[in-house]
């Protein structure tokens, strides 16, 4: 364990806050019209994403000076209470309902998510799991199926809710750390068709998931019904063109697009700034990516590499589905873009996380 700690990743500090604060910029945006029709104050999503902000900024700087190795030790213990949180979430009366999901706590006037932060406890707990049992990894009794067991039970109780989206990103997270891991091909090539047929038979086996299928393939079949999110969507993106319509001149947030400030927000972002605002972000987020496998390349064990891939893995499966609903390339999930939509939970984990990974780039050896 190295005695010596450097500072951390400037750069990766820089880019973090650069993302957060066109995010605050762009849900001010995107939520002023609808904000001011249904609470009659065009700030009211704002304060609150600038509220988490806030909270989630103050986090990520004091998580930055905790050794990451506590981590390892609270894993144990952090798992287990958000497993009882995904418990609660469940029981009436403590679970709050939206959009056919019982995915929320109600804490005050606020509300968290348990499956946003079961992401970030399931990376840890995983880390230290394969940093302990490398080399059981290619075997499946004492290697591959004590972690999946784990994973796929926390998949399922997040199923439960249920919130395919989510637990997509925690699934794909952990896939990638266990196979970063060295397990064997083999297993993952069979892992894989098992895979697709479960996911297969989660889209058969709820209507809406196949209506969302079908709408994906061609939302003009249904366009005032399952379609409609991506074909408005895609009429925010189209007219944007090179430059964007200017901060603020979006059209289709007049009430087009549902709820635009949260899972859709990019195309907002590329109505108004363009295809040059919208390019920025995304180099903005491969810089993020390029700067977290570097600290996981150079951390000084396997700990601190396994949970910086697992975070970083995290941040770039999400935005790669949530790009991917937005420009009509998948299916709608509703999965949040990190740092911009807004969502006090997704927002302030992202910063946590980020947090975490800021602590490994202080004992970075690259």
């Amino acid at each position: 364990m190295p005695l010596k700690k450097s500072n951390p990743d400037f750069i990766l500090i820089i880019v973090t806050l650069s993302l957060l604060t066109i995010g605050l910029i762009m849900v001010y945006s995107a939520s002023a019209i609808w904000a001011n029709y249904k609470f009659d104050d065009s700030f009211y999503f704002a304060k609150r994403q600038l509220l988490f902000a806030g909270i989630g900024v103050i986090g990520m700087f004091f998580i930055m000076n905790v050794d990451y190795w506590t981590w390892r030790t609270w894993a144990k213990l952090l798992l287990i209470f958000c497993f009882a949180l995904l418990v609660l979430v469940l029981i009436p009366g403590i679970g709050m309902e939206r959009n056919g999901s019982r995915s929320w706590i109600g804490v005050g006037a606020f509300s968290i998510q348990p499956s946003e932060f079961i992401k970030l406890a399931m990376i840890a707990f995983l880390a230290k799991f394969l940093s302990e049992n490398q080399k059981y990894i290619t075997t499946i009794k004492k290697g591959l199926a004590p972690s999946l067991a784990l994973v796929f039970l926390a998949f399922g109780m997040i199923m439960l809710q249920p919130d395919l989206g989510t637990g997509t990103v925690m699934l794909g997270t952990c896939i990638i750390m266990i196979f970063i891991s060295g397990a064997r091909i083999a297993h993952f090539a069979f892992l894989g068709i098992m895979g697709v047929a479960g996911f297969v038979g989660l889209i058969l086996s709820a209507p809406y998931r196949m209506d969302r299928i079908t709408s994906f393939m061609d939302p003009w079949k249904d366009p005032l019904g399952t379609g409609f999110q991506i074909i408005q969507s895609l009429y925010a993106i189209g007219p944007g063109g090179l430059f964007g319509l200017g901060l603020g001149q979006s059209r289709q947030k007049f009430f087009y697009l549902p709820e635009p400030q949260t899972d859709f927000i990019f195309a907002i972002l590329a109505e108004e700034l363009g295809f040059i605002g919208g390019t920025l972000v995304l180099l903005l987020f491969a810089l993020l990516l390029w700067r977290g496998i570097r600290i996981a390349l150079g951390a000084p064990d396997l700990y601190g590499s396994f949970l910086a891939v697992g975070i970083i893995s995290m941040i770039a499966i999400q935005v790669m589905i949530n790009i991917g609903v937005v420009t009509g390339l998948m299916p709608v999930t509703g999965i949040t873009l990190p740092f911009l939509s807004y969502g006090g939970s997704s927002l302030t984990l992202m910063l946590f996380a980020v947090g975490v990974l800021l602590n490994v780039s202080r004992y970075s050896r690259i």
